[in-house]
């Protein structure tokens, strides 16, 4: 029970953390979509570093939520 609701919590935080990160560092931007020119490697700096941190860390952590979810409920 406490693994699904610590899941339904990782998922939220992880779709708010994809929506704010920026448009263009995106896969759009790869094609063109960043009208910046910053080209395909862009440095992140900053706040936007950190979001893009804590978003590899909560899909690493939904992962394994997952994961556990599914062989406790075997």
């Amino acid at each position: 029970m406490y693994l699904g609701i610590a899941q339904i919590i990782v998922s939220i935080a992880l779709i708010v953390l994809i929506l704010l990160q920026e448009r263009s560092s995106g896969l759009s931007g790869i094609f063109g979509g960043g009208g910046d020119g910053g080209g395909f490697y862009q440095k992140r700096r900053g706040f936007e570093k950190l979001i893009f941190a804590a978003t590899i860390v909560l899909a690493v952590a939904f992962a394994v939520l997952s994961l556990l979810n599914l062989f406790i409920n075997r």
